[in-house]
């Protein structure tokens, strides 16, 4: 029988199709061997293998049961998301990955709460806004709101990720799907401030010029306490493992810290909004 080479960086759906004839060889399986514990035909098998036939979604579940990969971070199932997450920024559906298993997460955000942060009805909102806008279709919009909610359980385990926030003033007055919504995510963030591994902080519009970042940023330290930077702008996303510029970000983000306003403070200004005052 010919054994095709395979090329994992051709495509987002061959580099699943390599991974899955990988385990599969691994484990010494024929193709047919797959096929019966996975209940497909191993003509479906060969197909996605060589990346003739995209995985779905009870397939990629499938192949999850049989591998004993159902829940973890490097599951078929969150594969399969993120080759669907078309929609998604460059370098974000990588970035989640390391997200999952990160110790520490350092985040800043402006104009919008935090994904990791955000209310089911406050992220429908964000998604539904972007399909009036025509920026992805509603399908997308779905999968968006789905994607955040893995990624926010994916955070709740025996020892869960220290997690530091800050979020420009403006993530807070910014009105999101109106004062019922808006009134659930900042009741959201006074109750993750009182969690244990959680910490927010505001950077008030006062702070002005000593505001050390003008886009989002994302850091994360991971158990051998390498550290993993991602910023976006409104276009792309940029992947930052290694270098002079994570150190930079992380500087940058301690000095941010050090101008934000402390918790007790922050959750001072988040309460009065709740309760109407300016």
């Amino acid at each position: 029988m010919n054994r095709n080479e395979l090329n994992p960086d051709a495509s987002p759906e061959a580099a699943y199709g390599a991974r899955l004839r990988s385990l599969r060889e691994a484990r010494g399986w024929t193709q047919d061997d797959l096929a019966e514990r996975a209940e497909y035909s191993s003509v479906h098998v060969s197909a996605v293998e060589n990346g003739r036939k995209p995985p779905t979604l009870r397939f990629s579940r499938s192949a999850d049961r049989v591998f004993g990969l159902e829940g973890a971070a490097d599951s078929f199932e969150r594969q399969w998301r993120e080759i669907r997450h078309g929609s998604l920024l460059e370098g974000f559906p990588e970035y989640v990955g390391y997200e999952g298993r990160a110790v520490e997460i350092r985040l800043f955000e402006i104009g919008l709460i935090p994904g990791l942060l955000q209310t089911p009805e406050y992220a429908r909102t964000v998604a539904d806004g972007d399909v009036k806008r025509g920026a992805i279709t509603s399908e997308q919009a779905e999968e968006r709101v789905a994607f955040l909610a893995e990624r926010q359980a994916a955070l709740v385990r025996p020892r869960p990720p220290m997690v530091l926030v800050v979020m420009d003033e403006s993530c807070l007055r910014h009105e999101v799907g109106g004062g019922e919504v808006m009134e659930g995510q900042l009741r959201r963030l006074v109750e993750v401030a009182s969690l244990p591994n959680w910490v927010l902080q505001v950077s008030p519009f006062a702070i002005g010029a000593r505001r050390s970042f003008n886009l989002p940023v994302n850091l994360l330290t991971l158990a051998d306490r390498s550290v993993v930077a991602y910023a976006e702008s409104q276009a792309r996303g940029h992947l930052e493992r290694e270098g002079t510029a994570v150190v930079s970000l992380l500087t940058a983000y301690h000095q941010l810290q050090a101008e934000a306003l402390s918790q007790a403070a922050s959750v001072a200004m988040i309460s009065k909004l709740r309760k109407g005052a300016p």
